[in-house]
């Protein structure tokens, strides 16, 4: 599929779909609290169907309605056929753990891209709480400790103390963090190394305790205690998605006017930090209770996030248009920003440092080298030194992006709305990896510009 786009203004509203890494974590507590439980407004799209296929092989019921998905809980059974995860890092790792209890033997495996991401530190944790685990050579070169893999319960799976590096993935915490309350005695974690993306461990232990379960960790989430627990059915809404809306957002910013709505400005999300970043860079958007809106034309510093400039001087305001400022971010807590925050450097004069992004080369792809050749190809320099990315913004041009990797297509597609020229995006159906509605949504907004106003 390829989609072509134009230099363009954009202006509508969009709803934002509903979180990916909220919709992970609630399929997994509800497939482990015994009883019926709610998802209302799930997210529908490749990576969570793929958990949904692997659960569904596992034993548990997981009928789709209209506004919600009715899981049910319990009785575990291991798969007659190994539980393909397709190309969700996510459903990897999580369902890895999810394994150790069930009886019997379980075998996991993936799309080729994904089989390349770690897993063996989540592995040796694992081993450490009486479950025992292999790397298989299924017709795959096996290098840097990777999947695919099986596991299986020695006695049941038994707790006690593990270790745990913090700094590879924050999916490793949270998979020994979902099913910790399960094992026959308490589970103590002990991480290594400093944790990454810390807000994907805290929404992992919020999601428990709306489930009935309590985790207890240190201030610095090194060290989490969980006692023996057992989880409650529940009905779980889950809210909408910051990764989804920071494309948008920026596109609003960059060229038109776009409010995004379904956003919790209160979230735990790791990608509401995208307000931190439009901060940074010399812009505002208004944050209203359940919506952001992002315009060029933007409001003077001296307002703060969530308040709002008077008739009277928003009218002054919007005849004075300031540029955006290169900025120095560090991802580390939130790298799927990074595709975005590189398309914002791009349209700002000077040059722009983005830091914290050692772990972006183990991703969908190396978004570090997809991201450079990109920007380069459109004619914005960019380069890597001493694990820092470098950007000097500038004027876009129209260039072909061929990547595989739904963050790098939709970030190269706000771009082209900035880039003289044209933009072709080559397999662009990678989006429905999180955002199956993307383009449709785009075209919408850009069908929207003729009258500007909503």
């Amino acid at each position: 599929m390829l989609v072509e786009i134009k230099k363009s203004e954009i202006f509508g509203k969009i709803k934002s779909p509903a979180s990916k890494s909220w919709t992970h974590r609630a399929l997994i507590l509800a497939a482990l609290a015994k009883g019926k439980s709610r998802i209302i407004s799930p997210l529908s799209c490749d990576d969570t169907e793929a958990t949904i296929d692997c659960l569904r092989k596992i034993g548990v019921k997981i009928e789709k309605k209209r506004n919600f998905w009715e899981v049910e809980g319990g009785g575990l059974t291991p798969p007659k056929e190994p539980l393909f995860c397709r190309e969700s890092g996510t459903t990897l790792r999580l369902m890895a753990a999810f394994c150790a209890l069930v009886k019997g033997k379980c075998i996991l495996t993936g799309e080729k891209s994904l089989l390349k991401r770690p897993i063996k530190p989540l592995l040796s944790a694992l081993k450490n709480l009486g479950v025992k685990s292999a790397l298989r050579n299924n017709s795959i070169i096996i290098e840097n400790n990777l999947a695919p893999l099986e596991t299986k319960s020695l006695m049941g799976f038994i707790g006690g103390k593990t270790e745990l590096r913090g700094d590879i993935s924050s999916q490793f915490v949270s998979a020994l963090l979902l099913i910790a309350p399960l094992a026959e005695k308490g589970v103590e974690i002990e991480l290594t190394a400093p944790l990454e993306s810390k807000p994907y461990v805290l929404m992992t232990i919020e999601a428990q305790k709306k489930f009935g379960v309590k985790i207890d960790y240190s201030k610095d989430l090194r060290r989490f205690l969980i006692k023996k627990q057992n989880y409650k059915p529940t009905d779980y809404i889950v809210e909408g998605d910051w990764s989804s809306a920071a494309p948008f957002l920026a596109a609003g910013l960059i060229g038109g006017k776009v409010e995004v709505e379904n956003l919790n400005s209160k979230s735990l999300q790791a990608d509401r930090e995208i307000i931190k970043v439009f901060k940074k860079m010399n812009r505002r958007v208004k944050i209203r209770r359940n919506s952001v809106l992002a315009e060029k034309q933007v409001f003077i510093s001296e307002f703060s996030e969530s308040s709002f400039p008077s008739e009277k001087s928003e009218g002054r305001i919007r005849n004075k248009e300031s540029e955006l400022k290169p900025l120095k971010f560090n991802v580390k807590d939130c790298p799927d920003l990074f595709p975005i925050i590189c398309i914002l450097a791009a349209v700002t004069k000077g040059k722009s440092e983005i830091s914290g992004i050692e772990r972006l080369r183990l991703k969908e792809s190396n978004r570090l080298e997809e991201m450079r050749l990109g920007l380069n190809k459109m004619g914005i320099m960019a380069y890597l030194n001493k694990n820092r990315f470098f950007i000097e913004g500038g004027k876009p041009r129209g260039g072909i992006i061929d990547s595989k990797d739904h963050r790098i297509a939709m970030a190269f597609a706000i771009l082209g709305l900035a880039a003289e020229g044209k933009t072709i995006i080559k397999n662009a159906e990678c989006v429905s990896k999180s955002f199956p509605g993307f383009w449709q949504e785009l075209k919408k907004l850009y069908e929207h510009r003729r009258t500007k106003n909503f």
